[in-house]
């Protein structure tokens, strides 16, 4: 009989580049879950707790502290040692109080940066697509997985639909609350989560638009007012006059 699905089993030469595993001693490492971001754009829980924050020396030790419940993602306990985490989650470690935030960085294109327990209680998510559900209300597609419906008083005059694709909401976590919202346009300031010019950040100055997202080319301009260009699908924006995340030191 013909296997159905995917391999359970990933090995440690075929995993992403930017995961910090020891690919030459271990045949083997772990694959993601099914879940809120896709393999190359995620990493492990278990390996951000043994080979990122270093709470453990071993796969069984990182197991164990998972499966124990010290660790929060986006506000909730997660058990499963091979839950995917992506760019913009909050981590934090309950027994130190310690938060952390994944964000993109040049050459090693992911990291997890200290953040305060103020800037933990919210992240911020690209708004992938958006449809109309039953009644008339709008639904928003975020980059981790997540759906939030808009409630609009009158299907046929919309006004309380101002979000566009790709722009980026704020929420508050694990409540879910829409906080704020930072339109992709001119002038607002963007991180870029992919390609060869992965974690700069810049302000966007001009976008040429194509047939579809990879097609459309983006400038930016960075604080030493060199410019760059890159992908309309790589555009994650972070704020209209200031980053509402902080980054790492000389990012911004």
């Amino acid at each position: 009989m013909a296997r159905m699905g995917g391999r359970r089993h990933l090995k440690a030469l075929a995993a992403p580049r930017f995961w910090p595993i020891l690919r030459k001693e271990y045949k083997w490492t772990v694959k993601p879950s099914p879940g809120p971001h896709p393999v190359e754009r995620s990493i492990p829980l278990l390996i951000v707790v043994r080979d990122i924050l270093k709470y453990a020396k071993t796969g069984r030790e990182a197991r164990k502290i998972i499966a124990e419940g010290h660790i929060k993602v986006d506000g909730r306990i997660r058990r499963n040692y091979k839950y995917p985490v992506g760019i913009m989650d909050v981590i934090e470690i309950v027994d130190t109080g310690e938060a952390y935030r994944m964000v993109p960085v040049p050459v090693k294109v992911m990291t997890l940066h200290p953040i305060s327990k103020e800037e933990a209680s919210y992240k911020l998510c690209r708004i992938e697509n958006k449809t109309t559900v039953k009644g008339g209300h709008i639904q928003l597609n975020l980059h981790d997985g997540r759906n939030h419906i808009v409630r609009v008083s009158d299907p046929t005059n919309p006004v309380e639909d101002v979000y566009s694709t790709l722009g980026t909401v704020k929420i508050s976590i694990p409540k879910q609350e829409l906080l704020d919202y930072i339109p992709l346009k001119e002038g607002v300031i963007a991180v870029i989560i992919g390609g060869r010019n992965v974690g700069r950040v810049g302000k966007v100055l001009e976008i040429h638009r194509g047939i579809r997202r990879f097609r459309s080319i983006v400038t930016l301009e960075d604080k030493n007012g060199n410019r760059f260009q890159t992908s309309l699908d790589y555009i994650f924006p972070i704020g209209v006059d200031k980053p509402l995340i902080s980054l790492p030191e000389g990012a911004w």
